[in-house]
This record gives structure tokens, C-alpha cells and sequence, in this order.
């Protein structure tokens, strides 16, 4: 599987590592295709690296995992032609640190990053996942009370949601049962949110390791 990234820090390489280790042909995107970390990261992973128009192009899956508040920006210079039909993983939050710790959204309450990226790319079945968990434990669940950890994912298309889920099992081997299906995009108002109680508990207890398990009565 062809797999492309947008972005090139230290999510992206994870996430990047993680496909090529599984045997997938990966390319990291960046905004003029001659970003150092990209290049130095590609030539010792075997992998392609170029704008994120070449990813996007490249890729049967793609995966957002710019910065947040640049997100949209990136999606942009990607062309819309180049998602077409295709799935996209917004892995990414709209947060921004500028006025120090804790930090805010740039969009939230009645919107969604995820919600804007899907309206930019109608034609494309955008699936929010992934950005309520640390880098590490993306590819590695298993690191956190032996992967018994949930992951909320959203998305407007069933079929998309079902095939990043068998992804993430597959691949990352992420269980089933802790991959919950929160509905519609509009719930990645709640999900992107969720980020910040994550930082909060990363301010207190010093590590970005944390997880939430769902618990029903």
C-alpha cells in the first residue's frame, strides 16, 4: 500500500516508521518538498519524501499530520484533485501554544478542524482518528496498560471509518473492541478538545504517555 503523510515532525516519522517496518511504500510531504528533517528521514527509512502535493498524489491512503493551526494551509498546496475518492486521516489538532501552557483551540465549540478539512475536500472521506493519544502509542498501544486504551474515532462515511479501524488493528495492532466509533465528523468538536484535558495531565504528571479507558454501567 502506498501510504502518504503530510507533515514531517515528529508525529509523521512515527506513524511513518511504523508503515515502512509493515512493508508499505510511504511518503512524507512537506511544503516545498526540500525540508531537511523530511530528506534526512527518507534516505534512512527507504522511503520518498516531496511537497505535500506529491504525497498526496502518491498515496491510496493519506494522513494528516501537520500542525493544526497550518492544517488547512497544507491541504491547499496538497490540491484537492489529489484527494479525490480517497481516504484522509486527520490526526492533527488545532492547537495553539502561543500564549504559553496550557494552550487553546484556534477552533472549537460549534466547529471542528476536522469538520473544515471535510468541507474543503468533499469528494474525499476524511476520518478523524489518532489525535487523542500520544505519538508513541499510535504504533505501539501496547505501551499503556497492555493496549487496553481507547481510541475515538469519527467521520460522515461508515465504510471509511471500518477500513481505518482494521488499519489500526492490523497494522499497529490496536484491539477492536478499544476503537469506539463516536458517529458523525461533528463529534471531532469533542475528540480535538480532548486533547487539552491530555495536556493537562501531561502538565501534572510529567509524561505525554496517558491514555483514557471508557468504562459503561
Amino acid at each position: 500500500m502506498n501510504i502518504g503523510i503530510l507533515g514531517s515532525g515528529i508525529v509523521a516519522q512515527t506513524l511513518g516508521s511504523g508503515f515502512v517496518a509493515n512493508g508499505h511504500n510511504l511518503m512524507l510531504g512537506s511544503r516545498d518538498g526540500a525540508n531537511t528533517n523530511a530528506i534526512k528521514w527518507a534516505e534512512t527509512h527507504n522511503a520518498k519524501h516531496g511537497t505535500f502535493s506529491d504525497a498526496a498524489d502518491f498515496a491510496d491512503i493519506i494522513f494528516n499530520c501537520t500542525m493544526g493551526i497550518f492544517s488547512l494551509e497544507a491541504i491547499k498546496l496538497a490540491e484537492e484533485k489529489n484527494f479525490k475518492n480517497k481516504i484522509l486521516i486527520d490526526a492533527a489538532n488545532p492547537v495553539d501554544f502561543s500564549l504559553g501552557m496550557p494552550p487553546r483551540l484556534t477552533i472549537g465549540n460549534d466547529n471542528s478542524l476536522g469538520e473544515e478539512i471535510q468541507k474543503l475536500l468533499p469528494d474525499t472521506k476524511v476520518v478523524k482518528a489518532l489525535n487523542t493519544i500520544n505519538y508513541e502509542l499510535m504504533v505501539k498501544p501496547n505501551m499503556l496498560n497492555n493496549g487496553n486504551i481507547d481510541l475515538f474515532i469519527c467521520g460522515d462515511n461508515d465504510e471509511a471509518k471500518s477500513t481505518v479501524a482494521d488499519l489500526l488493528v492490523k497494522e499497529f495492532e490496536w484491539k477492536r473492541e478499544c476503537i469506539i466509533d463516536l458517529g458523525e465528523m461533528k463529534h471531532a468538536r469533542s475528540t480535538e478538545s480532548m486533547l487539552l484535558f491530555l495536556i493537562s495531565l501531561t502538565m501534572k504528571y510529567g509524561t505525554f504517555k496517558n491514555g483514557i479507558k471508557v468504562y459503561r454501567g
